[in-house]
């Protein structure tokens, strides 16, 4: 659907993520694109309409922005709301509404099932409508910067890529046909999985170098030259202060909640027995993260804070200081 042929374009879910994209839309889109937007959470929608009062509209219900647009995005927890909004929640989902023609993209993290459900359904009941999962990654820093990538469910010789192309590139920086239906969310849930054991991984490692001695910002060094390179160690480094705009360096907010990743790490896992993976580290993972999320010190916090959990110094620069001091002395 070519972007210079619309008139509007509706997102639901402004949450951490879907409210930085929202603006990023609002913002970059030709000027004669409305954009309507509705989320459960009030503020967020007054939010993102102060941020642009000329072209975002506040809408009453998922209904309303279907009504009004012909690209409708959501970006939502779990897959229960992804079924809530568009075919579960009585007279005010998306689908309540006529979208024949339209082209609607779920940009949301969640099982493959409720995905293929919503498109099946669309299928039946809308069939020349366009449905797409389209996962992002790069944490909250990522879609305030613009910076996210997208894996997108179709493949590489569908009519509609150019055009969702250029319309995520308005919110992000890579957009990766996966495949198929769902194959954006499967290649999300991978991802995830890996990150997430990663996380864990750098925070043992570096919490190990950290006990023999080693200044946290040396071993980054040394991972990052070295064979253990990897963006976790890097831009989202566990341990505070190592690298300034990760999360943990801001008390670990702004970040990717600790208890969304056990959720996307729990569905990976889920899928990984369904096809017949072998995931010899997911169990503990799986564990590590439900332990965090079930800790008061980490819970709705980055997912970066089993630092926190499993027992990682973050006074490291307090106490290099006063060993430092005291030597002077």
């Amino acid at each position: 659907m070519d972007l210079s042929k619309i008139s509007g374009l509706g997102f639901v879910g402004l949450g951490a993520m879907g409210l930085p994209m929202a603006g990023h839309l609002a913002a970059k889109l030709p000027e004669h694109i409305q954009v309507y937007v509705f989320d459960i959470n009030q503020a967020s929608v007054d939010q993102v309409h102060k941020d642009h009062p000329k072209r975002v509209v506040k809408c009453s219900s998922a209904r309303e922005v279907a009504d009004k647009s012909e690209i409708i995005l959501t970006m939502l927890p779990e897959g229960k709301h992804v079924r809530s909004v568009y075919i579960e929640g009585g007279s005010t989902t998306i689908l309540s509404s006529d979208v024949a023609g339209k082209l609607l993209i779920d940009c949301s993290t969640i099982d493959t099932a409720s995905s293929l459900a919503v498109k099946d359904y669309i299928n039946e009941k809308f069939p020349t409508a366009s449905f797409y999962d389209a996962p992002v990654s790069g944490g909250v820093v990522g879609a305030q910067k613009g910076t996210i990538a997208f894996f997108l469910g179709c493949d590489g010789e569908d009519p509609n890529l150019s055009n969702i192309t250029d319309l995520l590139k308005l919110m992000g920086k890579d957009v990766i046909p996966c495949g198929g239906p769902s194959k954006g969310l499967a290649a999300k849930l991978s991802n995830n999985y890996l990150s997430g054991t990663i996380a864990i991984a750098v925070s043992e490692a570096m919490d190990m170098g950290m006990r023999s001695g080693l200044d946290p910002r040396v071993l980054a060094k040394v991972y990052n030259a070295g064979t253990a390179q990897n963006t976790i160690s890097d831009r989202f480094c566990p341990v505070p202060g190592v690298w300034p705009e990760a999360p943990s360096s801001k008390g670990y907010t702004n970040g990717f909640k600790v208890q969304l990743m056990h959720k996307d790490y729990s569905l990976a896992m889920d899928m990984a027995k369904r096809v017949g993976a072998k995931n010899v580290l997911g169990e503990a993972g799986l564990a590590t993260y439900k332990g965090a999320m079930n800790d008061p010190k980490c819970y709705d916090l980055d997912s970066r804070v089993v630092f926190r959990y499993l027992g990682g110094n973050e006074d490291w620069q307090k106490d290099a200081d006063e060993a430092t001091a005291s030597k002077l002395n």
